[in-house]
């Protein structure tokens, strides 16, 4: 173990780690260049098989950039997009990303190490960075933009050099030590442990743009909102989301199991998708999505009284027809993701004849995402963590997403050789209590194996 990886974990005080000099290799989870093409042809392609854990080298820091000796991160979808190289191999985005030349050229490499997620401590920063400083206990984003072009100003989201961290860039927080900009960085909430807090900002925020902000669906007060895959990490932070809002929110989910779950957050309708008859992660026909959409715009309105006026969808193919459809005369669905498909079918006339909106969202800009964080911080929501893993089994975690066996959030231990450490405000968590902090822990893998990814 190398003298700074020694001091974080024995204590070192915030003004003695920057003394220490950075590890010239660490250990961190990462996809090979020369497995592209090894799915080729296969029906399961295993994320076990292609990712790996093993050193890298420490790369060369730029001026706005810091050295986050990452404590804890999470899976995210994301990763199992990276590890089966589907839709296309993220090998392509580094090289992309290196012709920027500069600093971009550190990224494209024979390896990328992934992850979208971390906590931990700020352990170098770089001779542009103003705000942070070694000892920090800061949260990453996974939005990266350049500052310099002037549609970042308006909304980073918009600017075309935004990328997302240890997806389209190198040196992810899946690993003990992660090189992320100044401008990723937040806060992490004092009273959450680092496993709790690695596991909020990419899913969290995302929610929180799609749902609160004004560019996303701006619920409010009485809104009935549907939220497909509400077990999810996504749709469990949509779920108190609308709560906090005032809400009703409408959850569907898979199994009893995850039934269980959902209601555990104060879900105020559980809807068994089975039951309306969507039992996989197949596209229905014309035909079928009316059919569908006519049995839960039923159910909603039997528990309910009214269709919803906003649909939550990642899930994609097997569902978006069905939510343009289900949505009530003037609604809006709003989409962040398509994880059972991209190539999505509608039936145009229920969109345009009863004026309804469709809107894209994507992550957050750094403004959302420091709102959405607030709210952790106050207490006012909660990690949906159900799982964690050593980094040694990252692929276990993985597998355990691309099968769509988890609820709520998948956890990974990275540099914290346990469970529980890293809160710095032990009152505040006595005052919001374990069990606000941990609705979904317990719960773990649903028992029975799922393939797709409709929750």
């Amino acid at each position: 173990m190398d003298s700074l990886t020694e001091a974080l974990l024995s204590g070192a005080a915030p003004d003695d780690i920057g003394r220490y000099a950075l590890p010239t290799q660490y250990r961190a989870a990462h996809l090979l260049a020369a497995d592209i093409g090894m799915f080729d042809g296969v029906s399961d392609p295993d994320v076990r098989k292609s990712l790996h854990v093993g050193s890298v080298p420490m790369p060369e820091l730029a001026p706005d950039e810091v050295v986050v000796a990452v404590m804890a991160s999470s899976i995210n979808y994301n990763t199992v997009w990276s590890a089966t190289f589907e839709p296309v191999p993220t090998f392509g985005f580094l090289k992309r990303h290196a012709r920027q030349g500069g600093w971009a050229a550190r990224h494209d490499l024979p390896y990328q190490i992934v992850g979208s997620d971390a906590s931990g401590v700020v352990v170098r920063a770089g001779s542009g960075v103003r705000h942070w400083k070694p000892g920090d206990h800061v949260v990453a984003s996974c939005v990266q933009v350049d500052d310099q072009e002037p549609a970042t100003h308006a909304d980073a989201m918009l600017g075309t050099g935004q990328r997302i961290w240890g997806y389209e860039t190198n040196f992810g927080g899946l690993a003990h030590y992660a090189v992320v900009r100044a401008s990723q960085l937040l806060p992490k909430p004092p009273h959450l442990t680092w496993e709790e807090s690695a596991s909020v900002l990419l899913t969290a925020a995302t929610s929180y743009r799609m749902l609160v902000s004004d560019n996303g669906a701006r619920i409010k007060q009485g809104d009935i909102v549907l939220v497909w895959g509400a077990t999810g990490g996504l749709g469990a932070y949509a779920v108190q989301m609308v709560k906090n809002a005032g809400g009703i929110p409408v959850g569907v989910v898979g199994s009893e199991h995850k039934a269980a779950a959902l209601r555990r957050l104060g879900c105020d309708v559980v809807i068994d998708r089975s039951e309306i008859g969507l039992g996989d992660d197949s596209a229905p026909g014309p035909e079928r999505t009316i059919e569908l959409g006519k049995r839960l715009g039923r159910e909603i309105r039997r528990q309910v009284g009214e269709d919803p006026h906003v649909v939550f969808d990642y899930v994609g193919r097997a569902t978006f027809g069905i939510s343009v459809f289900v949505v009530r005369k003037g609604g809006t669905v709003v989409t962040c993701g398509s994880s059972t498909g991209y190539d999505h079918h509608f039936d145009n006339r229920y969109l345009w004849m009863n004026l309804k909106k469709v809107i894209g969202s994507h992550a957050a800009n750094l403004q959302e995402q420091a709102e959405c964080n607030r709210l952790f911080r106050l207490g006012h929501l909660a990690p949906v963590l159900s799982d964690v893993f050593p980094l040694d089994e990252v692929g276990e975690a993985a597998r355990l997403v691309q099968l769509n066996r988890h609820i709520g959030k998948v956890g990974v231990l990275c540099l914290a050789p346990e469970e529980g450490l890293g809160v710095t405000d032990p009152a505040l968590r006595e005052r919001i209590g374990a069990a606000r902090l941990n609705p979904l822990r317990g719960l773990g893998a649903t028992p029975r194996p799922a393939q797709g990814a409709l929750s």
